[in-house]
């Protein structure tokens, strides 16, 4: 647990710096003029990020590195796999999939890569708006931290002040998945019992 709240806390010192360090003609500044970019949206709800551009919106959602963007990415990109869209129907989240890579990939590989995505940008193509939400793609402790801790609580937080509906909902997940950790050390420390082998199984 200390090792997530700590790489939350560095995620935060270090993105902003690297996305704002790209700066030139393609940078892009959250404003009224823009609030209705559902990238520029996602940047500002789930990354608390208001000035980037494409290059660096392009190379954060690529999570595996590979400088383009699979199936599985965009869905991840649009928070498609996250507990907020499980009643989202699978039709749905396919339509997200195919009108993306009908936006930007150009080569037809099911792949947007990079020069695609850039390329896309600088003719005016944006991520479509499909009305499912802001795109949650963090793990639970960075959705709790970015959406609620951040907004209600601070460094100066005592865990008694903890009460919110959120935080209780939040540390019981914890607990159950401490307890459940618990469980299985206990079963993979247990000594195999002879006695416990079925007759047919056992060796001599």
């Amino acid at each position: 647990m200390a090792l997530r709240y700590l790489y939350t806390t560095l995620l935060f010192a270090f993105l902003p710096s690297t996305l704002l360090a790209h700066s030139g003609h393609d940078q892009v500044t959250l404003s009224p003029e823009t609030e209705s970019d559902w990238a520029t949206r996602h940047m500002a709800e789930e990354h608390h990020i208001s000035n980037f551009d494409p290059g660096a919106f392009f190379t954060l959602h690529d999570f595996d590195s590979s400088l383009s963007w699979s199936a599985d990415e965009i869905r991840r990109l649009y928070g498609l796999d996250d507990e907020s869209s499980k009643n989202v129907d699978e039709a749905k989240k396919a339509e997200v999939v195919r009108k993306t890579l009908e936006n930007f990939d150009r080569d037809g590989d099911g792949l947007v890569e990079r020069d695609e995505w850039l390329q896309g940008w600088r003719a005016g193509k944006r991520l479509e708006d499909f009305g499912l939400g802001p795109g949650h793609h963090g793990d639970d402790e960075y959705e709790y931290e970015i959406h609620h801790f951040e907004k209600f609580h601070d460094a100066n937080t005592r865990e008694e002040d903890l009460t919110h509906p959120e935080d209780i909902e939040h540390f019981r997940k914890h607990d159950e998945m401490e307890a459940a950790a618990e469980r299985q050390e206990k079963l993979d420390n247990m000594p195999i019992v002879e006695q416990n082998i079925p007759q047919k199984f056992r060796r001599y």
